[in-house]
């Protein structure tokens, strides 16, 4: 590889009740830090930007102390929880002014750091955007891999352009979050939306770990809201596939009445009350998935046309 000058690196760390996990992802971080410095990866100046997510717990006292204690850390306070992603791109917007590259990575550091050597060498050889990969989901239960290849199978099949087995573990360099960072939806699902920048873009695989402290922050009914969040703000085809099967039941409608018809003609006509129930409940459940379908998307429409910001910042540390 040929020489290059080192670039500024800010780690964007989003943190949500973390104050276990934190000392330990910081103290490992910060060794980390020295090294890829001293390899020539990271210049001096490279920052860690630690995101406290509105935490319930001393998340932003431990950030604070990191700050205080090394100019490598800065600390970001949202003044509400506003979720992972809006917690994500606060960071990210906040590390634009100074990084000439972005790393995301979660605080739990279950995602390999050591990926990052392979995202710096693909960022000096002209990769704009370089995805972190898992290789293997063998510390996952069979359950978590079941639903995670059906999400990213799923988000396929409906139109949305995501990476295979990539999560929110990435680089990004400072052209392409400038033009990321003017995408102005309220609902964001950075999975769908940094593919669709079009820079050229490279791989990284790596194998996830276990968690070290603290817990998951993504049970099954976040994983749930978070995969209707991806194809409801990336896919009309939900829509299409209710349109399709209103024209179905249709048909199968007509087909009823001309068998009622001719049964009625030929006297065989006998009352059919088990046939009119299961009629009325499935077509009535699927009348309500439908409506309940079409209110999602209504809600997005509602929520982006308020135009409310995607989260407020209370406060911003930097070392002195």
């Amino acid at each position: 590889m040929k020489n290059h000058t080192p670039a500024r690196v800010y780690v964007v760390i989003p943190c949500y009740n973390e104050e276990e996990a934190l000392p330990i992802t910081a103290k490992t971080m910060e060794k980390f830090f020295d090294d890829m410095i001293k390899d020539g990866l990271f210049a001096p100046d490279s920052r860690m930007l630690l995101v406290d997510d509105g935490s319930k717990d001393k998340t932003w006292s431990v950030i604070s102390d990191l700050v205080s204690s090394s100019e490598k850390f800065e600390g970001l306070k949202l003044a509400h929880n506003a979720g992972h992603q809006n917690a994500l791109w606060a960071g990210m917007n906040k590390a634009a002014e100074n990084a000439d590259a972005v790393i995301s990575i979660d605080a739990d550091l279950q995602d390999d750091i050591n990926a990052m050597r392979g995202f710096m060498n693909e960022f000096y050889a002209g990769a704009d955007i370089v995805y972190g990969v898992r290789s293997k989901r063998e510390t996952d239960t069979v359950f978590k891999r079941m639903t995670a290849e059906m999400f990213y199978k799923g988000m396929a099949k409906m139109g949305v352009e995501t990476v295979f087995n990539h999560a929110d573990y990435r680089l990004i360099s400072k052209r392409a979050l400038s033009e990321l960072l003017n995408f102005t939806e309220v609902n964001l699902f950075l999975r769908g939306m940094v593919p669709t920048l079009g820079y050229k873009t490279a791989k990284v695989y790596y194998e996830r770990s276990e968690r070290t402290a603290g817990e998951s922050k993504y049970p099954l009914k976040k994983m749930l809201a978070f995969a209707v969040q991806g194809v409801t703000s990336f896919s009309v085809k939900p829509i299409r596939m209710i349109a399709l099967l209103g024209f179905i039941f249709a048909l199968a409608a007509v087909g009823i009445g001309v068998y009622a018809l001719i049964s009625l003609i030929a006297g065989r006509a006998v009352p059919g009350w088990t046939s009119t129930m299961l009629s009325i409940w499935l077509i009535g459940g699927v009348q309500l998935i439908a409506l309940g379908l079409i209110g999602e998307y209504i809600g997005k429409i509602y929520t982006e046309v308020k135009r409310r910001p995607r989260f407020i910042v209370e406060e911003h540390l930097t070392h002195k």
